[in-house]
């Protein structure tokens, strides 16, 4: 549903998803962990997760070719796999399999009629994230939003109880690496600001319409949120070389 008055469209929100994105894995590959611009900038890039999963599900309803989609999903994870361990030093699947795993899920809720082929389909699908970036999570956020649907109330509960999954799984991991109950949970509160900004940002100035930008360049717009995933990966990949 479109809102006229309100002030950011899709591919503005997406944007912003992008930067904060980057500005998290900037600290990630380039920054000292545990230092102050360490920690605002990868709390900064919180953002970015559970709004690729609102918008996930919303490319998902609307779509042309699910097929396509989820096939561009797989074809810019592998591209990006190499600048992504190189980047961020890290060994699983990057974030384009994550979705591409999360969209499936709600193909196979859609598609599949019996009630436990279907269960187990989704719940095979979500395990499967354990080996891609944000684990688990990306699945509960996108079967979050999927059970929200386009009601506005239904979408501020999924924002609140990703939020909240959130902050239970920062707090439970900085308490089982030896933190005390209240720096882990001002750690956890810090880091779920993210989720709540995307939360806010969508829920009262989101349009539901494209930049007049992308109007005019569909295919453009399209390929540049893909293309930068890689391309800023590339970028810090080689920095992280040279330093």
């Amino acid at each position: 549903m479109t809102q006229t008055n309100r002030p950011f469209s899709r591919d503005g929100i997406k944007l912003a998803a992008m930067l904060t994105m980057a500005c998290n894995h900037f600290a990630i590959a380039l920054l000292p962990a545990g230092t102050l611009a360490y920690e605002v900038l990868t709390d900064i890039g919180y953002f970015t997760a559970v709004t690729m999963c609102f918008f996930l599900v919303e490319g998902f309803r609307y779509t042309r070719s699910r097929r396509d989609y989820a096939l561009r999903l797989l074809l810019f994870g592998v591209v990006t796999q190499p600048v992504y361990g190189l980047a961020l030093g890290i060994g699983q699947l990057n974030m384009m399999f994550t979705l591409a795993l999360c969209f499936l899920m709600l193909w196979a809720r859609e598609r599949i009629r019996n009630p436990a082929l279907r269960g187990a389909a989704v719940f095979v699908l979500a395990v499967a994230t354990v080996f891609c970036d944000w684990p688990l999570l990306a699945a509960c956020y996108t079967l979050l939003f999927a059970w929200a649907g386009t009601s506005p109330r239904r979408q501020a509960v999924a924002f609140g109880s990703a939020a909240a999954l959130f902050f239970w799984f920062e707090w439970t991991n900085y308490t089982y690496l030896g933190m005390d109950g209240g720096p882990a949970a001002l750690h956890g509160g810090a880091a779920c600001l993210g989720i709540l900004v995307s939360g806010a940002v969508i829920l009262l100035g989101y349009s539901g319409r494209r930049s007049p930008f992308a109007l005019a360049h569909p295919r453009i717009s399209k390929y540049f949120f893909y293309l930068f995933y890689p391309a800023h990966l590339g970028v810090l990949a080689l920095c992280r070389a040279m330093l």
